[in-house]
């Protein structure tokens, strides 16, 4: 079994898509069911925190006044200006 630190984003998915399938029939004893969400937890956190890496090393090229300039994923501007987020 590949170590958590290790696995990559799609490992964890499915490990975790698992977790959650064993977890949501029931039948799994109650110490058995915490260990799951337990790790399920730890591969959820993991999951987010690749998702933020892949996030900042994103680039948007955008128009602006007839050039083309790069932006952050993160600075998205809705049509007003503001800050889509």
């Amino acid at each position: 079994m590949t170590n958590e630190t290790e696995m990559s984003f799609e490992e964890a998915m499915t490990q975790l898509e698992t977790i959650v399938g064993q977890l949501e029939d029931g039948d799994v004893p109650l110490e058995k069911a915490i260990d799951l969400y337990q790790k399920g937890m730890r591969l959820s956190q993991m999951c987010s925190q690749k998702l933020e890496q892949v996030e900042q090393k994103i680039e948007m090229i955008v128009e602006e006044g007839g050039e083309l300039k790069r932006r952050p994923f993160g600075n998205v501007l809705d049509e007003t200006g503001e800050n889509g987020e």
